[in-house]
């Protein structure tokens, strides 16, 4: 899931945890935002750590082998 999605499901599981005082038969509404709460902060940490690290790590390679380009002076110009 991504940073957006995260903070979608923290947001409707708030709406339906504390704002809203509706009841449907069989379904506890205040539970379902818990719920939803708790998947969105546990995705936000796992983007977090998943895309956290990505972002940190710098390689930085050398060259394979490395090469001396001479300019040649004696060659004359074409005619």
């Amino acid at each position: 899931m991504g940073i957006g999605a995260c903070v979608f499901l923290i947001a409707v599981g708030a709406i339906l945890t504390f704002a809203v005082d509706a009841s449907v038969a069989g379904i506890d509404i205040d539970v379902v935002g818990w719920i939803l709460m708790g998947a969105g902060v546990l995705g936000l940490i796992l983007t977090m750590t998943i895309w956290g690290n990505r972002r940190r790590t710098v390689v930085a390679e050398e060259p394979a082998e490395y090469r001396r380009v001479e300019e040649r002076r004696d060659v004359s110009p074409p005619l």
